[in-house]
């Protein structure tokens, strides 16, 4: 699949002119007179995520009419609040790659990643209150509160073999779900949508961000290196107790599920070749991939009710998106 085909690229293309505003509203808004601020945030910045959170406030927007500039503020200050935790994360799992490219921390170290993180969540905030709506600040900094205690969340869960699935769900509905949810509800805000419309926009952003983290746990046991990025068992490697692992552990022989239980125990790589066969012969994959397909249908089902147009086809195909992409 070339570039100019991915599907992403057809779900993003009623958006174009939106989606080059809201990336000037990012350069903009990242630059400080200190130059380790600016090497690191725009490193990060632009270092070739896929701006899901930014496009779904403007396809959210778009549901209800003409997306303005202050739907390009805000789907800068979602994606700014996503790179500020994608800065601190790195540094907690001592990541050294991301979307195939070394990680900040990697190359300015784990203190100016840190620092960087904090001034750029600090600057989401300062745009997010000249927008001046109470409301808005009301959805975003309880998001990012909530994203805080899933992280701490996940660093509790970490080399767990005994967590449960809703343990799990938890932590995704938490750290990734979240932001998911407040893009859609901030694209019906600003557009003084109804709070039934509210509602159902937010729903579909929880449900899309949900089978979007189940898939990427999926592509950590599975996945092309090249396309998605990091290295297979990247999770795996950090103790990380994943949705599959979970599942294959429950379902596997005596062998297979300690081995399971042993590699999230002790990290690493070691047992990556038992875990992936232990996966694939209990059909782990499959199970999470119907997980994320159900995820994608409550997600299509919340917003069926809107009526028909570009915007709520393309809410549709990303829905799709979240399950069937493969980077």
């Amino acid at each position: 699949m070339t570039q100019s085909t991915r599907p992403l690229d057809s779900i993003q293309s009623i958006i174009v002119n939106d989606i080059q505003a809201v990336n000037v509203v990012i350069e903009e808004s990242l630059h400080s007179e200190v130059a380790l601020v600016n090497q690191v945030s725009h490193y990060i910045i632009n270092s070739g995520g896929k701006r899901l959170r930014p496009i779904l406030v403007l396809l959210a927007a778009g549901l209800f009419g003409k997306v303005t500039p202050q739907h390009h503020q805000l789907a800068a200050v979602v994606e700014l609040i996503h790179t500020a935790t994608l800065l601190h994360d790195d540094v907690v799992d001592e990541s050294k790659k991301r979307r195939g490219q070394n990680t900040a921390n990697a190359l300015f170290g784990n203190a100016a990643s840190v620092l960087v993180g904090d001034f750029v969540y600090s600057r989401a905030f300062q745009m997010m209150v000249a927008v001046q709506n109470m409301r808005v600040m009301e959805v975003l900094s309880n998001a990012t509160n909530v994203i805080a205690e899933g992280e701490v969340l996940q660093l509790l869960n970490v080399h767990n073999a005994d967590i449960t699935d809703a343990d799990y769900l938890q932590v995704i509905h938490y750290k990734t779900a979240k932001l998911f949810e407040a893009a859609t509800r901030l694209g019906a805000i600003i557009s003084k949508a109804s709070p039934e419309d509210e509602v159902a926009l937010s729903l579909y952003g929880m449900h899309i961000g949900t089978a979007f983290q189940l898939i990427d746990d999926v592509l950590d046991l599975s996945g092309n290196a090249l396309a998605i990025g990091k290295n297979l068992g990247d999770d795996l490697s950090e103790g990380k107790p994943t949705l599959p692992l979970l599942y294959a552990m429950r379902n596997g022989n005596a062998e297979e599920s300690q081995t399971i239980k042993h590699a999230i125990e002790q990290g690493g790589l070691e047992d990556l070749a038992g875990v992936l066969n232990a996966v694939e012969r209990t059909g782990a994959l499959d199970h999470v991939r119907g997980i994320a397909a159900s995820e994608c249908a409550l997600a299509s089902a919340a917003i069926s009710h809107f009526s028909e147009s570009a915007y709520k086809t393309a809410l549709l195909a990303l829905a799709e998106f979240s399950v069937s992409r493969t980077y």
